[in-house]
């Protein structure tokens, strides 16, 4: 007779030796892209500043443009924002797209551009105005007037200068050190809340103390903005960027001409770069 009973049997079921579970390692995931140019040349009258470069700028990314004087790095990152349009002569073939719609196509409002894509000079140039008032201008000038105190906070915080200028706001802007009229200048791109700060050699009339700040300040901003920044510093791109682009001069048509060498993270480009040009400039061989 078999004896059955409320308590479950334990049966052992023989099975073949476990294999290892292999995980492939996470990838990150892919970025958003905010620029693509492609096949992109601009020309200034018959003389061709820069030809047919094709790249990818990434969102959240601290981008740098390198590269020796003439080879076309300010002309390219001024195409971003079209603030070459007013060069007499100036034109351009192939496309630059902006999160896939094409900047320079037609009935795109150029204030628009430029309200999403700010940009921030070589030389700081702020406004004979008042701290405030500086920071204040484009908000007022596009009807953003609501809230115009906290936005004018928000944008000194951003730039890290709030806690310097909060008891003087309407003293002159003139008044300010270098390093934090350049900061100051980047409060008034980013009071309008852009998408992207294009930043043309910001820190190079600065000492080193202000220009540390300047990379800090970038490095704070990326997590807000896309960055975009020229540069002849290759210590400073090597800081501060997450990738480089190499612009040099290059036979086009017969002609020496700015046009891209190479674009890579910015370990990559620094430290084993595919191009032997790029080699020679950023071990100081030339440049």
């Amino acid at each position: 007779m078999i004896d059955m009973t409320d308590a479950p049997r334990r049966v052992r079921i023989q099975t073949p030796d476990a294999q290892p579970v292999r995980v492939a390692p996470a990838q990150a995931a892919p970025r958003e892209t905010v620029f693509e140019a492609k096949h992109l040349s601009l020309h200034y009258g018959e003389h061709t500043a820069v030809a047919d470069v094709s790249m990818k700028i990434e969102r959240n990314v601290i981008t740098a443009l390198i590269g020796p004087s003439g080879c076309g790095k300010t002309t390219y990152l001024r195409t971003l924002n079209r603030m070459n349009d007013s060069v007499g002569g100036f034109r351009h073939t192939g496309q630059v797209l902006y999160h896939g719609h094409d900047l320079y196509g037609a009935g795109v409002n150029r204030v628009e551009v430029r309200r999403r894509i700010g940009m921030v000079f070589q030389k700081p140039n702020p406004f004979p105005k008042s701290i405030y008032d500086n920071v204040a201008w484009a908000p007022r000038n596009l009807g953003m007037k609501s809230g115009l105190d906290e936005r004018v906070e928000r944008a000194l915080r951003g730039a890290a200068l709030w806690d310097e200028v909060k008891d003087r706001l309407k003293s002159s802007a003139l008044g300010l050190s270098g390093g934090q009229q350049q900061r100051l200048c980047i409060a008034r791109a980013i009071a309008i809340e852009p998408d992207v700060l294009l930043l043309d050699e910001p820190a190079s009339a600065l000492d080193p103390i202000a220009t540390l700040a300047i990379e800090e300040l970038m490095h704070s901003l990326k997590d807000r903005y896309t960055i975009v920044i020229v540069t002849h510093n290759m210590q400073q791109a090597a800081r501060v960027a997450d990738k480089t682009a190499f612009f040099s001069l290059d036979l086009f048509e017969g002609v020496r001409t700015g046009t891209l060498i190479e674009y890579d993270d910015t370990n990559t480009t620094f430290t084993s770069p595919r191009d032997s040009r790029t080699n020679d400039y950023v071990t100081g061989r030339f440049g």
